[in-house]
């Protein structure tokens, strides 16, 4: 029988409180999936002071996810908004490194910077 490949999926819940909204992803982002996050998270960062991108259920990452991610972060930065990456894998750690990004986010929570 041959392999199936893992189903594609991205999820999000978000929590607001006290001018900071943590949305809490789950799954891929991968091409095809990227605008869930975009289009969720873009029009919190006009709303806000920072938004959290909780990492830790992020199975997936491609070129097009890291897109999403700097898009955003790029977004932040014009509106005045902290953009944070918090609990980020391995992969998503390694994806960063590669492409010189991990010392453009603020990396928070395990294995990051602060809390």
């Amino acid at each position: 029988m041959p392999d199936q490949a893992a189903p594609r999926y991205l999820t999000l819940e978000i929590e607001r409180t006290d001018g900071v909204a943590v949305v809490r992803c789950h799954g891929q982002l991968v091409s095809g999936l990227t605008g869930v996050l975009y289009s969720n998270v873009r029009p919190l960062i006009s709303d806000t002071k920072r938004v959290v991108l909780d990492m830790s259920d992020i199975t997936a990452i491609d070129s097009t996810g890291l897109g999403t991610l700097v898009g955003l972060y790029t977004s932040s930065k014009t509106a005045g908004c902290e953009l944070q990456l918090l609990n980020i894998g391995k992969r998503v750690r390694e994806l960063l490194g590669l492409t010189h990004l991990l010392d453009v986010f603020t990396v928070i929570g395990e294995h990051g910077i602060r809390l």
